[in-house]
């Protein structure tokens, strides 16, 4: 047996998280150093300068068989995390402001695409419909920490882009899963596609729900132990093989539905801390080093460079237009529009998750991942950058009253403190029960 996958773990694991901690410290995502180091050991740098003859780490099929299970689990944890509640709550305005922001961009990623891509048949103009479509997702991670940091969290801008990036992701999820369908050979009819999909979210709702109240039960029998969230593992990928087996859609449709039908329990944050644990200790670092161990800059020639400049500029553009406008269009004040726009613009690993879900599928060739990774750079440092600006100039501009800071807000704008543990976007804090020695939450 050839031991070198345990050296290609090892390398892996140290540069990613040296360089995600890195990036902490710069107050950027750590999923940029992640990518950053996939670069930095892969080939795309070591090819070049040793003529192929030293790579710290190539890729291989062990790496996407790892990398596959990441992302998976990467998507049923963003679909624990979504508060169904909150979208109840959030009403019409998130919901219209959520569509804006996917209906611009989509639009404006199309455009852009056609001069590179062409229509002159189905797979190109799929091609230059899937463009679109990645530039939809959004990513409020660095957004979030922002307005923590400026104490806009809980006011009228930070609760309508927390509950839009919540749409904004379902919606996304919803288009890829008809792109890639259409992808398929085996079911070119749009209306078979539609069909399927419908279908597939038909029975994994009327499952899942099934699935709630026998969770329930098992938390209520045997709270805190890990049969709850070995089982939980057991539904995503099952969900996750269902999808793509039966009803020719992404797997990671499967594994996000999964993950929302198993949100809002009593357990579910003891769930997200046990996944976590599995998940981002090695298949999470795998997946995104592996997407820039991947990653090439052979071919890369000026139409591409101009490919990443009109790609970049639609993506960051295409929020603030659509979700800004859409805002205003809900009266919100032109101040408080422009920064839910900005607020929205933000990407990160769904991007990056359905740009390797579309490559896979041979919606787009590799080498324009770069651009997508550009543009999860690029915009990880404009957002809070431009959001402390924006509310720094409407410190004290009567049109922003909503935004006051903390001390000069109203009492409708600053309701009594919340404890950080009871938001929807921050993961819940474990209880005493979890924090308990580990032989007491030990199973019989």
């Amino acid at each position: 047996m050839d031991y070198t996958f345990l050296l290609d773990l090892a390398i892996i694991l140290f540069s990613t998280k040296v360089l995600g901690l890195l990036m902490k410290k710069l107050g950027l995502p750590q999923v940029v150093g992640a990518l950053l180091a996939g670069i930095i050991i892969g080939p795309a740098i070591w090819s070049p300068m040793t003529n192929d003859a030293f790579v710290p780490v190539r890729g291989s099929e062990f790496l996407k068989f790892l990398a596959e299970l990441g992302v998976i689990m990467i998507m049923f944890s963003a679909g624990l995390e979504t508060d169904l509640k909150e979208l109840k709550r959030s009403g019409l305005k998130a919901s219209f402001i959520a569509l804006a922001g996917v209906i611009v961009p989509l639009v404006l990623g199309f455009a852009i695409a056609i001069p590179f891509f062409g229509l002159k048949d189905t797979d190109s103009i799929l091609s230059c419909v899937f463009i679109g479509v990645i530039i939809t997702a959004t990513s409020v991670s660095i957004t979030v920490e922002t307005l923590r940091e400026l104490g806009k969290l809980k006011g009228r801008v930070g609760t309508v882009i927390l509950s839009a990036a919540i749409i904004d992701d379902v919606i996304g999820i919803i288009v890829l899963t008809f792109v890639v369908g259409l992808k398929d050979p085996n079911q070119a009819n749009p209306y078979m596609v539609l069909l399927k999909t419908v279908l597939f979210f038909v029975v994994g709702i009327g499952v899942g729900i099934g699935l709630k109240f026998l969770f329930k039960w098992l938390a209520k029998k045997y709270p805190h132990t890990r049969r709850v969230p070995i089982f939980s593992l057991v539904v995503c990928f099952v969900y996750a093989y269902c999808a793509a087996k039966f009803f020719g859609i992404a797997d990671i449709t499967g594994a996000y539905l999964a993950g929302i039908m198993l949100s809002n329990l009593k357990e579910t944050g003891y769930i997200e801390r046990k996944v976590d644990v599995s998940s981002y200790m090695i298949f999470t670092p795998i997946f995104f080093a592996n997407i820039g161990i991947e990653t090439s800059f052979t071919g890369f020639k000026p139409q591409i460079l101009l490919f990443c400049f009109l790609f970049i500029l639609a993506g960051l553009m295409g929020k603030i237009l659509g979700c800004g406008i859409a805002a205003k269009a809900c009266r919100f004040s032109w101040g408080d529009s422009v920064k839910v726009g900005i607020g929205m613009m933000a990407r990160g690993e769904v991007a990056l998750i359905v740009a390797q879900k579309g490559i896979g599928a041979g919606l787009l060739p590799s080498v324009y991942l770069s651009a997508v990774i550009l543009l999860v750079i690029i915009s990880s440092l404009v957002t809070p950058i431009a959001l402390k600006l924006m509310f720094r100039k409407s410190k004290n501009s009567p049109d922003d009253g909503n935004d006051a800071p903390p001390e000069q807000a109203s009492t409708e704008e600053q309701p009594t403190p919340i404890p950080e543990e009871t938001a929807a976007v921050t993961i819940e804090q474990p209880s005493p029960s979890d924090t308990a020695p580990i032989a007491e939450q030990a199973e019989t």
